[in-house]
């Protein structure tokens, strides 16, 4: 941070005189309400204009300035906390899928990767593993307000009785049957690559089913005529490759990319946008597998 006060504005103090006295220096944006605040805690701090900062004497000097922030900023918390239940009192978000606490919002929906993602963007927002809710304190409310539209129709269409419901509808349809080949296609691991532009083997790339490690080049022609439902522009040049899902520690040791990949691209080193989600989602699915492990 950076004091932006002349120094007319203070009391000066040589910058030779106070590198020779214990103390500590603290710099921040102007505002004369925290200047205030900050004269009256600290009434020997001098502004020095050489260091662009205020000197604090004393030995304990860090320790008094980093109490004296904690308090600042958990005023500020507090502030933004009166705010954002003021505005929520004044326009509610009426759903079966949020609930008043005490210390914020109380979300609980059906499992949803839109509704994950859209939470993760609000500001401060947290999940409980053990209670299942997600929990967004009320300074953050406006950007929950922004967003709930989207969250909550993402909830509703995940509902098990919808969900059953699009199934129902679907069964026996072309739509159904392409699903129900590319489920079965997936689970054998494997992924057509062109003969002359294989990924490397053991790093993690990305395809159409998200970020992969391949094991293995067969060298295994594909056949277009059978695979064409589920790989649509596949050729006879195609080989297959087989994949795993990495893991969380290779995707924290991989580099991410810095040029988005080219059009058409049927695998390409993965971005830090794609790293990310990747990563949050590897360390989920190692800690439940770790939890079932007696």
């Amino acid at each position: 941070m950076t004091e932006r006060k002349s120094a007319a504005d203070h009391d000066e103090a040589p910058s030779d005189e106070d590198d020779a006295k214990p103390g500590a220096d603290i710099s921040f944006p102007y505002d004369r309400m925290t200047v205030e605040q900050f004269r009256s805690r600290f009434p020997r701090a001098r502004w020095s204009d050489a260091r662009k900062a205020w000197f604090v004497p004393g030995r304990t000097a860090s320790r008094r300035i980093g109490r004296w922030l904690a308090e600042i900023e958990a005023e500020a918390d507090a502030h933004a906390d009166a705010k954002g239940r003021d505005a929520f009192v004044f326009d509610p978000i009426d759903s079966p899928y949020l609930e008043l606490g005490k210390a914020g919002f109380r979300i609980r929906t059906p499992y949803s990767k839109t509704v994950v993602d859209e939470l993760r963007e609000v500001p401060f927002s947290r999940w409980h593993g053990d209670l299942r809710i997600w929990h967004v304190p009320f300074r953050s409310y406006e950007e929950l307000r922004r967003r709930w539209s989207d969250i909550e129709a993402a909830a509703r269409r995940n509902e098990p009785e919808e969900r059953r419901r699009r199934a129902e509808e679907r069964k026996g349809t072309e739509q159904d049957i392409r699903s129900k080949l590319r489920s079965a296609e997936r689970k054998r691991h494997r992924y057509p690559l062109r003969s002359d532009d294989l990924p490397p083997i053991g790093r993690p790339v990305v395809i159409a089913y998200g970020i992969v490690v391949f094991t293995e080049i067969s060298g295994e022609l594909v056949d277009p005529d059978v695979v064409v439902d589920v790989y649509p522009g596949i050729t006879e040049d195609h080989v297959w490759g087989y994949w795993r899902p990495p893991t969380f520690e290779e995707l924290v040791r991989t580099w991410p990319a810095k040029m988005l990949p080219i059009q058409n691209a049927e695998w390409w080193l993965p971005t830090i946008e794609e790293l990310r989600p990747a990563r949050r989602t590897a360390r989920s699915r190692e800690a439940r597998k770790y939890a079932k492990t007696p």
